[in-house]
């Protein structure tokens, strides 16, 4: 169905009121670096978790959700459902330590942790490779994904749609820096929720689906609505191993994935360094991963089961959809249950999509600006610049970072592919990044290891592939964690430590405490040094954490189950999230009294 004259106005309205927003905070943005790229350090937690939560739900998400429930089934999820144990240990554990930072960038962090030339190569560097290069990537993967959702709601072509995309979001964007980008994101992402609800509800009614009932009733989809993988079923072997056992045992803490990276960074840790303090920087991260696990997840799940009875192979949507055939993948199943939707309310929905990615894309170019302007253009190319020219610098790298990604856009085929090249790239890099906090002898020359040697191996695997060589993507995903790990710790080892001024300087500023720093504090002790005494916040951190993965995984097969209709089930998990969460609440109240009479409060 195409869209009506009242689905255009309600896209008109959506388009209106972001622009108006990133045009009355534009003013106060453009007033120094700090304002545009942390928002003046000022906002409260229930915003920035918002932000966090609308900048993750983009266009390709409902579109690689709807991709692997077809493949794996809901149990498939596990890929990315994992990842709140690192989300749990970033809020427990490392968000204080990032706010105590008082860094403008993650990647300013390495010359506060790390000295010499290779920490300022290290900076440099990760500006431009994470800035530039790995988030245009990310960009481009979710453009693929506006491109396949216009290209059946609103029959344009993908160069069309780039430019459209491209226009729009680059305009409030630029005006209004992170703290319109806060603003609008809060905005699109009720839009948002509101869209994917409405796309579930319609798709349950299709007559192939018939209803709650007829979709768990179907036979073909008995074997997709399982959370998790059989134990028993020797054909699924490799499906249990691939997204259940190594997602839970090795991928959540060994991977750097935006926006799930170990010990926090990337638009996490700039949305933790804009909060007013320690406690609002933790509230924020703590609501982005209840909302991300719990909240989200089931109607583009629902949305994917009925896609399978409605679009059952390839070859059905390619035949509904033929302007689409060259873009045609499993991740298409998801707009293409949306043209069933009627006038009005698939406006909202297409709306919603639209918010989507403008609340995904204004962050990482937000995000990537920052990277360019703070730790490349100011620290090297023109030390001493004077705030507006930073602006300035940042408007113009939004443009560029945004036209980059659209051209990319038009040569990639598949959301999932996608993402199981970045987990490639970024295996084995995940522990250094936990450990670089609690541990002196990590210093630079280990980070330049586990990033030189993680893209090597990413790209002798994909080479591999090229040639026709069938690894199986968990054994890759093991192989690069083991071959980087050992060779950043061998480096770690074998090379200079960092000074011990630098050392001495971000244990004054941090307090990460515990026994990693132990010849440091002793050493500052024996010179007669302030080495305050500090608790080690990690073993409750991490009691913390537990309880907070029990809530919320709790939260969200709940749900599930209740869908499901299986009551015992879910008033078990009903009651478990409760207990958990109460549980946890203790503990952090406990948390905060020894933080509190440590000095720390």
């Amino acid at each position: 169905m195409l869209l009506q004259p009242v689905d255009w106005l309600i896209i008109l309205v959506f388009f209106v009121v972001s622009l108006v927003i990133g045009v009355a905070v534009s003013r106060r943005a453009g007033s120094n670096a700090a304002e545009f790229f942390a928002a003046g350090r000022s906002m409260p937690w229930w915003l920035l978790g918002i932000s966090m939560v609308a900048t993750t739900f983009s266009t390709d998400t409902p579109n690689l959700v709807t991709d692997i429930v077809r493949r794996d089934g809901v149990a498939g999820n596990w890929a990315w459902w994992a990842f709140l144990l690192t989300g749990m240990l970033t809020v427990f554990v490392y968000a204080r330590l990032w706010r105590r930072s008082g860094v403008l960038t993650d990647i300013e962090f390495y010359e506060l942790r790390y000295s010499g030339r290779s920490a300022a190569f290290l900076r440099g560097f990760r500006a431009l490779y994470l800035g530039v290069f790995f988030n245009v990537v990310v960009m481009a993967s979710v453009t693929l994904a506006a491109i396949k959702i216009s290209s059946v709601l609103f029959r344009l072509r993908p160069l069309e749609t780039v430019l459209l995309a491209c226009v729009i979001t680059v305009v409030y964007s630029s005006l209004g820096g992170l703290r319109g980008v806060l603003l609008t994101d809060f905005f699109q992402f009720i839009i948002a929720m509101i869209g994917s609800v409405a796309a579930a509800f319609v798709a349950l009614k299709r007559p192939e689906v018939g209803g709650l009932t007829g979709l768990l009733s179907h036979p073909e989809l008995a074997p997709k609505l399982a959370m998790v993988p059989s134990f028993t079923d020797p054909d699924q072997r490799n499906t249990l191993i691939a997204v259940f056992i190594m997602p839970l045992a090795v991928q959540w803490w060994s991977v750097w994935y935006p926006g799930s990276e170990p010990g926090g960074g990337g638009y996490i840790a700039q949305r933790m360094l804009a909060a007013k303090d320690e406690r609002h920087a933790v509230g924020a991260v703590f609501l982005f991963n209840a909302a991300h696990y719990a909240l989200r997840p089931w109607p583009w799940i629902l949305v994917a089961l009925s896609s399978v009875l409605v679009f059952p192979s390839l070859d059905s949507l390619r035949a509904a959809f033929p302007q689409a055939a060259g873009v045609i993948g499993h991740d298409m199943a998801y707009p293409a249950m949306l043209t069933f939707l009627p006038a009005g309310l698939l406006g909202l929905v297409a709306a919603s999509l639209i918010a989507a990615y403008m609340s995904t894309i204004s962050t990482h170019l937000n995000w990537g600006a920052s990277y360019v302007v703070n730790d490349f253009y100011a620290r090297f190319i023109r030390p001493g610049c004077d705030e507006g020219e930073k602006v300035l610098v940042g408007r113009v790298t939004t443009v560029a970072l945004m036209v980059l990604a659209g051209g990319l856009a038009m040569v990639l085929t598949s959301a999932k592919d996608n993402f199981d090249l970045m987990l490639q790239v970024g295996a084995g890099t995940g522990l250094l990044f936990i450990l670089r906090w609690f541990w002196w002898r990590i210093n630079a020359a280990a980070e330049i290891a586990a990033m030189v040697i993680s893209f090597v191996v990413a790209v002798v695997f994909f080479a591999l592939g090229r040639n026709g060589v069938d690894i199986e993507p968990w054994i890759k995903l093991v192989a690069g964690v083991g071959i980087t790990t050992l060779g950043w710790v061998a480096v770690a080892l074998l090379t200079a430590p960092t000074d011990r001024e630098t050392l001495e300087r971000f244990y004054r500023l941090v307090r990460p405490g515990g026994p990693g720093w132990t010849a440091i504090t002793r050493n500052m002790r024996m010179r007669g040094g302030d080495a305050e005494k500090t608790a080690w916040e990690v073993p409750q951190g991490i009691l913390c954490m537990v309880l907070g993965c029990a809530s919320i995984y709790s939260a969200l097969f709940a749900t599930g189950y209740w869908i499901y209709g299986r009551i015992p089930a879910a008033v078990a998990l009903t009651l478990l999230c409760v207990a958990s969460g109460v549980a946890l609440a203790l503990a952090w109240r406990r948390m905060e009294s020894r933080h509190a009479d440590m000095g720390h409060g």
